[in-house]
């Protein structure tokens, strides 16, 4: 299986995790099932990286495409999430806001020659690839959002419960679990993805100038020549 046939894997599992959670109707179990296709979705990120690394298949393109599943699955649940009526309208907003910024940059410096996470990458700053592309970063997003997507998940079949079964099981601290917890994973999941932005924002301003962008693209033919 190549990495970019486990990144159409994961979009997949995250459309079919949403469709779940959107036509279950009161189907409880059919919601947990919908939560584990959401832990499948955002586990995967992190397989389709390593098969890439491991069977010798990283390439900018396939960082492109990683980045654009990336994209569709926390657009697809942020969105669904908004709709549901568990998170603000605005965070879907700001995530597609940040994403098209941030694209958009990348884009730019592709056409000089810079893309992807490697040697190539248009993130040339010790602190840019912290910030941005380490592995603990990208591991650390990750794991924030599984944990945010399946929180917000957990708590639509919650409140399919019946009202004695939710004050059964949660007491009085139904709503601090719900809105307080909730809203909590959200805004740390948010203040991350934009963290990670500003590296990206910054490095990326050399090249909306022709001479910044032609000595990117002159230090990546020096290396390669090398």
């Amino acid at each position: 299986m190549t990495p970019n046939q486990v990144t159409a894997i994961r979009v997949g599992a995250a459309f079919a995790a949403v469709a779940i959670f959107t036509f279950a109707g009161d189907a409880v179990a059919a919601d947990f099932a919908a939560v584990l296709l959401t832990v499948m979705a955002i586990v995967l990120d992190g397989v389709d990286g390593y098969l890439a690394r491991r069977q010798g298949l990283s390439t900018p393109l396939g960082a492109q495409i990683d980045i654009l599943g990336d994209r569709v699955v926390e657009n697809l649940f942020f969105t669904f999430f908004a709709v549901s009526g568990l998170i603000s309208f605005w965070v879907p907003v700001l995530f597609f806001v940040r994403g098209t910024i941030t694209d958009f940059i990348r884009g730019v410096a592709s056409r000089w020659g810079r893309s992807g996470f490697g040697r190539q990458s248009m993130l040339e700053g010790w602190w840019a690839r912290a910030v941005v592309a380490s592995r603990f970063s990208r591991g650390a997003y990750a794991t924030l959002k599984c944990i945010c997507f399946c929180y917000l998940g957990l708590l639509i079949p919650l409140r399919r419960l019946n009202a004695p079964m939710l004050e059964a099981w949660l007491g009085r601290s139904a709503q601090f679990w719900e809105v307080t917890i909730g809203q909590g994973l959200v805004g740390v999941t948010l203040g991350f993805c934009l963290l990670r932005a500003v590296p990206v924002i910054w490095e990326g301003r050399k090249f909306f100038s022709s001479a910044g962008a032609e000595k990117a693209r002159e230090a990546i033919a020096t290396g390669v020549a090398r």
